[in-house]
């Protein structure tokens, strides 16, 4: 296991920091209208990184709440940003804005030769390939499209292209806190070069444990924690030193 991350989660809705259920727009829930408060409240605990994602952007295929996001990379934790990433401007943007680096979802699943030459032209590190799936079948525009290519294709791909870093999302545990879907993130990438950040249904201290144990004997790298920390099941200090 190398240099594991844990990642607490903000998603962006409305200027609002929310979680969805399973992805669905329409089960949303608030915890607080201040996404900045809450980075800074991450950063406070110890958090090296934050993941946050612009869910309108991710809904309507242009960043929204970059403002937020920017604003939150100036707190000293590390920050890679999802949704609503779709053109070369966009990456530009986050990136000489202080955001470490920007996740590729839809885009990656739409053109991926496009996203292959943002690889190239901003190197791995700054890259992220984030691959949503249902049923393992990748999805795209903010999880309301299933496209036709099976998960592990698309991170062969991407690996075989030189990207490094990868996010699974398996929407069906997404929000759920019923534990990760960790047998389907070690199946994803068989390159040794793909870091594979597990994402969806850490529910538990244990869950944490279980993805650390299994970064030992596979290529993942970290693990995102949204709800469970919102929903006090633990805290973030209590994930770190687990």
């Amino acid at each position: 296991m190398t240099n594991f991350q844990i990642y607490p989660a903000i998603d962006l809705r409305d200027g609002n920091c929310v979680r969805l259920f399973q992805g669905d727009y329409a089960q949303e829930t608030i915890y607080g209208d201040s996404p900045v408060d809450m980075a800074k409240k991450f950063v406070d605990a110890g958090a090296e990184w934050i993941h946050m994602v612009d869910l309108d952007g991710a809904k309507d295929g242009v960043r929204i709440n970059d403002q937020v996001v920017i604003e939150a990379a100036k707190l000293g934790a590390k920050v890679q940003i999802g949704g609503g990433i779709r053109t070369r401007e966009d990456i530009k943007h986050y990136l000489s804005n202080g955001v470490a680096r920007v996740i590729i979802g839809s885009l990656a699943i739409r053109n991926p030769e496009l996203a292959v030459s943002f690889i190239e032209e901003f190197g791995a590190d700054r890259i992220v390939i984030g691959i949503d799936a249902k049923n393992g079948m990748a999805a795209t525009e903010g999880w309301i499209e299933t496209s036709g290519q099976a998960a592990t294709e698309v991170a062969d791909y991407f690996a075989s292209k030189g990207a490094k870093h990868f996010i699974y999302t398996d929407i069906a545990t997404d929000g759920t806190l019923a534990g990760p879907n960790i047998e389907a993130n070690k199946a994803l990438a068989k390159s040794e070069k793909a870091q594979i950040i597990v994402s969806g249904g850490i529910g538990s201290l244990e869950d944490v444990k279980n993805v650390k144990k299994a970064a030992d004997q596979s290529n993942i790298a970290g693990v995102i924690i949204g709800k469970a920390l919102y929903e006090n099941r633990f805290t973030l200090e209590e994930a770190l030193s687990c």
